[in-house]
């Protein structure tokens, strides 16, 4: 699948929703990616697994996907490759690897995330990989939400099936705010 072939089956499926939201940063925008939208058909999320694997080229031992929303799309991957695949999970305001996963200092690991907005949960896994002793290859992703308002550094390439051009504003300076559109919070981040 190429990179339009897999926008417009996000678009197909309405991933892809436009309006005025809340990001998990507390930022604005007009665009947001609802990745689960396409992840409820189980073949497509195999699908975009193997896209990235591929686009790796299965160089890769391990995947190491940060809980909750990438975790569907980094199983895939792993399979895909024929790899392991471990999560990490937010504990007392980190990531964290719990459950007994651990990586070897040999192995190559691909974090895969699902959406990369300002890349904070990416850097932060594979910040989490460096300090086992693996080594990170790259960031893989479904979405990577292109904000030229971003200033991004993830400590390893990163590679995506789609790049979506998607501003985004501090609420004090969100043009929609200023034209009284209404504020959706479609994310999970906050779900009590």
């Amino acid at each position: 699948m190429n990179e339009a072939e897999v926008l417009a089956v996000l678009e197909e499926k309405g991933a892809i929703l436009r309006g005025h939201f809340l990001l998990s940063s507390g930022r604005h925008s007009g665009v947001f990616a609802q990745k689960f939208r396409v992840f409820e058909h189980p073949g497509l999320g195999q699908r975009f697994g193997e896209e990235l694997s591929h686009a790796f080229e299965n160089r890769f031992d391990v995947v190491a996907s940060p809980a909750v929303g990438a975790l569907i799309l980094g199983f895939c991957t792993a399979l895909a490759a024929g790899a392991r695949f471990v999560f990490s999970e937010r504990m007392d305001g980190a990531m964290v690897f719990r459950r007994g996963f651990e990586l070897s200092p040999h192995e190559r690991v691909l974090v895969v995330e699902d959406v990369v907005t300002t890349g904070g949960s990416a850097r932060e896994v594979v910040d989490l990989v460096r300090a086992s002793g693996a080594a990170p290859v790259g960031v893989g992703a479904l979405v990577d939400r292109v904000d030229p308002t971003r200033s991004m550094d993830l400590g390893a390439p990163l590679r995506s099936l789609v790049s979506l051009p998607a501003t985004s504003w501090e609420p004090s300076e969100c043009p929609l705010c200023e034209q009284g559109v209404p504020l959706d919070d479609p994310g999970s981040r906050r779900l009590g």
